[in-house]
């Protein structure tokens, strides 16, 4: 069967719903729709999220999505849903853990994983569940997987058959169970499951006839589990208990013959969201800088509220006169005049409503106290939105004899303080335990009584209000139990979606008018189209206003920017036409910004008449050309090659324009020559010959008309380009006499190594010996920048940089006019030269990409201000630090790690810069090796292979000599240290 690669995203109404985690949603029509996708287009990947488990997660591609806030509850099963996350597909993890194979894989559950995906073993035919040793204290509170004692141990992992599936097992169950490792841990569920193989033929047949399951399931009003009970037809142990399940006997028919592997990441670190207080804690802890704390907010003047500049508010209109308290989480709601938050709070999706006339002056209309959640949902058949709260504590499923607890207080005190009845709150008949989870205490009422009575019923009243437990009594009320089982999911979706849409286009509009375009607008825009019937109208009203954008001034908003984000409305009201059109001038505008950051502006300079002080002008004759006698000169350029460490992106315009750039790399030559190089002569025939080493020759006798934009296709645009930024055909230096210019690039095309910038340095650095102009190597670095931009290829600084200045190197650019870079080289030592050449491989992949492509994509999305990129491109710019100083020290291990990590986010900026080859080669290598990584932008190419010794390096090169699979050469090369 061919695997179709892709990724799906279906709404929260596809998500389940009910007490089992991973149940199904009670929407056929949704269930039906996705039924068919999965089967019709074998689904590669589904990211399920939303239950009372379930947190979103950050995705390979480095995309965080915040996890969502849960009624307080230190037990993960109590909590009720706040908010429904939209699935998201993670297409990088699924490829690299399914090895390009197809099959599926979802990560579900309340943890957090940080792991990579490519190194790990999965089976062929069969499902895997991933697991991570943990202490006995956190396993009793969470699924425990009990894997068979015979499987495969490595180093870093352990691959088993499961022979038995634990629910929150006490330490008496867990060595009954044989579920104790010898290390005294046990094997947490993480909830990341892949299936391949024959057991996802399996499971996709199994598709094809669920409709009339589900439909049974949805008459029967019971619920399937996702992820108990589908993992449980793939455990032998289970089939008894599963058999009783609703369509236990389907799912053990269906699947029941294909086994369960456990993949133990010894190395998999995660964090757990189980409870809201555990949610709180990430969000102010030391990776709260992964946290856009203000994101998609409205927020006021801080002159008028009280913000805690702690709090986290995300998603929310904040009116005037508000007071948040420390810590707290302010998440999807309208937060109006005279509301008071309390600290380390949470609330969710609550949209208190104006008040005709009110100020902030007022007196607080409603308060929150400290460590409270709040948040309201919309039932099914009732237009009231209910309001529920409870404490941040508070644990749903404790027991009054197990010390349960409502808004932080025993419920004696509750019942004391309220004159509340037992009766009130629970019926005498019925077996379960009396807890929060199923007492009847949130009524339904209009919004300002049910505000009134949550006063009340967290102690805020005056005692003498006498008319409120009346009021109370007397109201419809519901138990969580109940709202989780009646929670109009379309309607909390439906809303939420349009109150971020509302938000974004606020946003949209102050960028616009009033900013200098610092948001992503083209997310904006995403949002804002969330309202199907007016979306694409409001962003035909913010594209209106565009006019405005060529009234800032260029050097504090990038005419490149401005231009970019005209294009993203454009595509948002969907005139593609006019999107596309208007693309030529972003580009062009970035070569305009790259030449003026440079002071070599290219029109600029070709309009500037000759001054009466320049050579030219005073050589002139009679006729009014320039007089140079002819004199034979030959000029020879050779220059190294570039491998990169880390820092790449950073260097290419226009982050270079505004930002700090920070390369590492190293000049190398190959095969013990330089690969690179031209060689120019003047001759008395007039004119240019130009030859390259593929056989191409043109000889050009009027240089006047050679203009951009050049033909993509033209094999002497470099030449040309070169002529252009270095005066040659500007000043006429060759009226008298020709030039014979040969070019040579002696490294397989598509190499990554920099090539097309160093000739282009080498030629540009001949002409201007052979012209006596300025040929310093940071001059030829600047107008070798500028002539990537005319070419049309774009590009930065650090190949040229590469190529120029011998050994290793770290650069730093600085941003202004004229564009500064600054070199500075690192004295290794002979030990560590010594050490690099013998452990590093320089490998060729094979495999060719050419960089551009990449670039644009990379450039687009930096114009657009995608906040991954470039916070991405903030760390590479720190691992090249890093790695200077590593190498410095002479710990040649470290920059293993660091080019590990550069890879990574390589892939994060380009999931493409990857392949199924890359990866098979990367995974084979990695016994071997500390760290390895494409060169240049990826995609193909050279590799580094970092081996983690000497004897290492000598068996890998040997292995992949011999090795058929790979169609790659592995390269003698050498630091090249002179100038």
């Amino acid at each position: 069967m061919h695997y179709q690669k892709l990724c799906l995203d279906i709404g929260p109404e596809a998500i389940a719903n009910g007490g089992n985690s991973g149940s199904f949603m009670k929407s056929e029509e949704s269930l039906s729709a996705m039924v068919k996708f999965m089967a019709k287009k074998h689904i590669l990947l589904v990211h399920a999220g939303g239950d009372s488990k379930r947190v979103p997660w950050a995705n390979p591609m480095g995309k965080v999505f915040l996890p969502l806030p849960y009624l307080a509850a230190d037990d993960p099963d109590g909590p009720v849903p706040l908010l429904f996350d939209h699935i998201l597909a993670i297409s990088s993890c699924a490829r690299q853990a399914l090895k390009n194979e197809g099959g599926i894989f979802t990560m579900t559950g309340d943890v957090l994983p940080c792991f990579d995906a490519s190194t790990m073993i999965l089976p062929e035919d069969a499902s895997c569940i991933i697991t991570v040793p943990i202490t006995l204290d956190i396993a009793s509170n969470h699924g425990v997987i009990v894997a068979a004692k015979d499987g495969i141990l490595n180093e870093n992992y352990a691959l088993s058959l499961v022979d038995d599936l634990l629910q929150k097992p006490n330490v008496d169950e867990l060595a009954k169970n044989h579920a104790i490792l010898d290390d005294g841990r046990a094997l947490l569920d993480t909830g990341i499951i892949a299936v391949r193989g024959k057991a996802w033929e399996e499971l996709v047949m199994l598709s094809c006839s669920c409709p009339p399951m589900v439909s049974e399931l949805l008459k029967s009003g019971k619920e399937m589990s996702l992820y108990e009970d589908l993992v449980a037809a793939w455990v032998p142990a289970k089939h008894d208990w599963l058999m009783l399940r609703p369509l236990g006997k389907e799912l053990v028919s269906k699947l029941g013959k294909q086994r369960m592997f456990s993949y133990c990441a010894y190395e998999l670190l995660f964090l757990h969201f189980g409870t809201s207080s555990e949610v709180l804690d990430h969000l102010s802890g030391d990776v709260s800088g992964l946290v856009g704390r203000r994101h998609l907010c409205s927020i006021p003047a801080t002159t008028v509220s009280d913000i805690a500049a702690s709090a986290v508010v995300l998603s929310s209109k904040i009116a005037h006169g508000v007071s948040i308290g420390e810590d707290s989480l302010i998440y999807d709601s309208n937060i109006s005049s005279g509301i008071q938050i309390g600290s380390l709070s949470i609330v969710v999706g609550t949209n208190f409503p104006e008040e005709a006339g009110s100020t902030a002056e007022d007196s607080f209309r409603f308060m929150l106290p400290d460590r409270h959640c709040l948040w309201e949902v919309p039932l099914v058949g009732c237009t009231e939105r209910v309001l529920v709260y409870c404490g941040l504590h508070d644990n749903p499923k404790n027991s009054l004899t197990k010390d349960g607890t409502f808004c932080g207080k025993p419920w004696q005190k509750v019942w004391h303080d309220l004159g509340i009845q037992e009766s009130d709150l629970w019926s005498s008949t019925g077996s379960q335990e009396k807890c929060l989870w199923n007492a009847k205490i949130f009524p339904i009422l209009s919004y300002s009584e049910m505000l009134t009575l949550a006063t009340w019923l967290m102690g805020l009243s005056d005692h003498k209000t006498g008319f409120l437990l009346p009021l109370w009594k007397n109201s419809r009320r519901v138990s969580l139990e109940e709202l989780h089982r009646s929670i109009d999911f379309s309607e909390m979706c439906t809303g939420s979606s349009n109150h971020q849409a509302d938000l974004a286009a606020g946003i949209a509009k102050a960028c616009i008018n009033y900013g200098m375009l610092g948001r992503n607008l083209s997310q904006l825009c995403e949002e804002i189209l969330q309202k199907e019937l007016s979306g694409v109208d409001i962003c035909k009203d913010i594209l209106d206003l565009c006019p405005r954008l060529q009234d800032q001034n260029s050097k504090i908003l990038p005419k490149s920017r401005a231009y970019q984000a005209q294009v993203d409305l454009l595509r948002a009201c969907k005139e593609e036409t006019t999107a596309s059109e208007l693309e030529h001038k972003v580009w062009a505008a970035v070569a305009d910004e790259t030449a003026s950051a440079i002071k070599y502006g290219f029109r600029e300079y070709l309009l500037e008449p000759l001054s009466r002080g320049s050579s030219a002008y005073q050589n002139k004759n009679d006729d009014g050309f320039v007089d140079h006698p002819f004199q034979p000169r030959t000029v020879k350029v050779e220059l190294p090659v570039r491998i990169d460490f880390a820092g790449g992106w950073s260097d290419t315009p226009p982050w270079s324009l505004e930002r700090a750039g920070c390369v590492l790399n190293v000049a190398i030559s190959l095969e013990s020559s330089l690969p690179i190089g031209t060689i120019i002569e003047t001759t008395k025939m007039s004119g240019v010959l130009i030859s390259d080493d593929a056989g191409n020759q043109l000889h050009i006798e009027d240089l006047t008309p050679i203009a951009t934009p050049f033909d993509h296709n033209d094999p002497f645009r470099l030449v040309k380009s070169a002529l252009l930024v270095t005066g040659v055909i500007h000043e006429k230096l060759i009226e008298s006499m020709g030039l014979q210019i040969r070019t040579w690039a002696n490294v397989p095309r598509g190499s990554g190594l920099g090539t097309s910038s160093i000739l282009a340095a080498a030629v540009v650095k001949a002409l201007l010996q052979i012209t006596d102009g300025d040929q310093s190597n940071e001059n030829v670095a600047r107008l070798v920048l500028l002539l990537e931009q005319l070419m049309g290829t774009g590009g930065g600084w650090q190949d040229q940089i590469g190529g120029l200045y011998p050994g290793i190197k770290f650069t730093s650019s600085f941003p202004g006019i004229p564009l500064r870079l600054q070199v500075i080289p690192l004295l290794a030592s002979p030990q560590l030269i010594l050490e690099l050449q013998q452990r590093l491989l320089v490998v060729f992949t094979g495999q060719v990409r050419l960089a551009h492509q990449v670039l644009q994509k990379v450039v687009t999305r930096y114009l657009q201000r995608d906040n991954l990129l470039i916070s991405s491109i903030k760390r590479l710019t720190e691992l090249a630090k890093n790695g200077r100083d590593a190498l410095m020290n002479c710990d040649v291990d470290e920059l293993g790690k660091i080019m590990l990590e550069a890879w990574r986010l390589h892939q994060e900026l380009d999931p493409h810069c990857s392949n199924e080859f890359v990866d098979r080669l990367f995974a084979f290598a990695d016994p071997y090796c500390c760290g390895y990584k494409l060169v240049g932008a990826g995609g193909g190419g050279f590799a580094l292979l970092l081996a983690k010794d000497a004897e290492s390096a000598t068996e890998l090169r040997r292995m992949l000599e011999k090795d058929s699979n790979f169609n790659s050469e592995v390269y003698n090369w050498n630091i090249y240290l002179e100038s």
